[in-house]
């Protein structure tokens, strides 16, 4: 799984501000460069497409904002951080104001961050320290860049400092907010921020069920991606009754995540094979739940530990069943941790 799952949520406000104000290129030969790029994104060709939004940034004179988003997008998803940042650069000396010098810094900031992980370079995280603190300087009430820092100084190691940001990022979001939770999780436990943690999210089920991942510490989480056109989906379904089976009364949770469309469809085939535990209907926008897993073939499984930290990711029909007895094994032996020193201290 790509890093990037770590800083879906990180930007969402910048990446949605930028869309609206995104100024496309002026220039003519720039203008058809970037339909040409537009095309390469529906063939999937993202290498193309970003040689033709560069391309077309340059036409338009190194001034074209919706060239240079997508710059970023597709360059941090094929791993150019050459060209993401450099698009960011542009960003920052075009900025007209303090709002959109701060979403600037918050991009490369982002940019920054991606390099940082992969290359495993404290220097990296550091300037993306930088680049957070730039756009908090220009706009203090920024939550994005507040909780970015966070994850950045949490990576420096530098934990107390990294428990402030995520404390501000937790007072001014609201309550029902998953990444209000995850910040909340950060705030106490800093160490968390530094490994493969899963998205967070929260969707409410077929039944009404309201369900968070931050809001089931000490719960293994299985969440499994299918649709009922996919037949090595229907393949796979008995593997997970049987885990749903075996596994009842275990600090164990199901989420089937369907990719369905015809929504009648889904619920039928759920009540006819008998799927009872949760089930929920992806809807397929940029904030749905197979884009923050970055899901792109089904059956897609992903295992999450009772600390919400991935542990294991399955395309296809593999058993797994083993790995999901000892991570409910530790679930079970940190929910009596408390119950044992409470007991000692009597």
């Amino acid at each position: 799984m790509k890093r990037v799952l770590a800083l879906t949520v990180m930007g969402m406000l910048a990446t949605a501000a930028w869309a609206q104000s995104a100024d496309g290129p002026t220039d003519p030969k720039a203008q058809k460069t970037y339909e040409n790029a537009r095309d390469w994104l529906k063939r999937r060709d993202y290498s193309s497409a970003l040689d033709d939004f560069k391309k077309a940034d340059k036409q338009d004179g190194g001034h074209c904002v919706a060239c240079q988003h997508d710059i970023i997008k597709y360059g941090l998803r094929i791993g150019d951080f050459k060209a993401a940042d450099a698009a960011t650069q542009e960003m920052i000396a075009d900025a007209k104001d303090q709002k959109s010098a701060a979403l600037a810094h918050e991009e490369r900031a982002v940019v920054l961050y991606e390099e940082a992980g992969v290359k495993n370079k404290d220097d990296i995280y550091a300037e993306s320290d930088k680049e957070y603190k730039a756009a908090l300087a220009a706009y203090p009430t920024f939550p994005e860049a507040l909780y970015g820092d966070g994850l950045v100084l949490a990576h420096l190691k530098q934990d107390d400092a990294a428990k402030a940001q995520f404390e501000r990022f937790v007072s001014m979001t609201e309550e029902n907010s998953p990444q209000r939770q995850r910040a909340q999780r950060y705030a106490e436990r800093p160490e968390l921020a530094r490994l493969r943690m899963a998205p967070a999210f929260a969707v409410t089920t077929v039944d009404g069920t309201r369900v968070s991942l931050d809001g089931l510490q000490g719960k293994v989480v299985l969440i499994d991606f299918w649709a009922t056109w996919c037949g090595p989906c229907r393949e796979a379904l008995p593997r997970i009754q049987k885990i749903a089976q075996k596994f009842e009364g275990q600090p164990l949770l199901i989420l089937s995540v369907s990719l369905d469309n015809d929504e009648q469809k889904w619920k039928d085939f759920i009540a006819k094979n008998n799927m009872t535990w949760l089930q929920y209907r992806d809807r397929g926008s940029d904030e749905s739940l197979a884009h923050l897993f970055n899901v792109n073939a089904i059956p897609h499984t992903f295992t999450i530990d009772a600390d919400g930290v991935l542990q294991d990711e399955q395309i296809g029909d593999e058993a797994i069943e083993g790995k999901l007895r000892k991570l409910c094994t530790r679930a079970r032996e940190l929910q009596e941790a408390p119950k044992t020193m409470a007991k000692a201290g009597q």
